[in-house]
């Protein structure tokens, strides 16, 4: 009886531990730059900066910032994933193609790009409504390009800050440092 209920514990235990590593934030579809079709499963395990970005933006200089603190932090398990998004301002008219030469020849970035989406509004992306719904712990819409998330290894969010934020602030690295703490 003691090793019936000692095996029943060790699969409750189990289970739980594997339906907190599952996390619906991982299964969004999604696609990269390129149009290939893709996830966030690909960073499951790595805490993530989440960005919504724009190239015609007075905060556009913030990608040499996100390329630093990616460049300093990727090593220790962080990824900072970008979505283009031209609903402020038509800030990002251009296409994926435009966006991703920009990016690469003006800024050097290196993180992983994804294809242009809605932040906000009834096209919505779906990691967005995740990010912002009523079940986030930060809800409420995206004020403007350069809003950014700070998603645990777990696919928790963490901390959000608004697009006058920069990267390399001590609040922004104090919270990807705190998420790369979190195991």
């Amino acid at each position: 009886m003691k090793r019936l209920l000692a095996l029943a514990a060790a699969l409750m235990a189990s289970t739980v531990l594997a339906a907190d590593k599952m996390n619906p934030i991982f299964d969004i579809p999604l696609k990269d730059i390129h149009g290939k079709d893709t996830s966030l499963k690909t960073y499951q395990g790595k805490a993530m900066l989440i960005v919504n970005v724009a190239s015609e933006c007075g905060y556009t200089p913030q990608y040499a910032g996100l390329e630093a603190v990616y460049r300093k932090y990727k090593d220790q398990g962080l990824v900072v994933l970008g979505f283009p998004c031209n609903q402020f301002g038509g800030q990002e008219p251009g296409s994926n193609e435009e966006v991703l030469k920009f990016c690469t020849s003006r800024y050097n970035v290196t993180f992983p790009m994804f294809g242009k989406i809605d932040v906000n509004g009834p096209k919505q992306h779906a990691l967005y409504a995740s990010l912002t719904g009523k079940s986030s712990p930060f809800p409420g819409p995206i004020g403007w390009n350069f809003g950014k998330f700070i998603v645990g290894r777990d696919g928790k969010i963490l901390k959000r800050f608004e697009a006058d934020a920069e990267p390399e602030s001590t609040e922004v690295k104090g919270a990807i440092e705190a998420a790369l703490a979190a195991k």
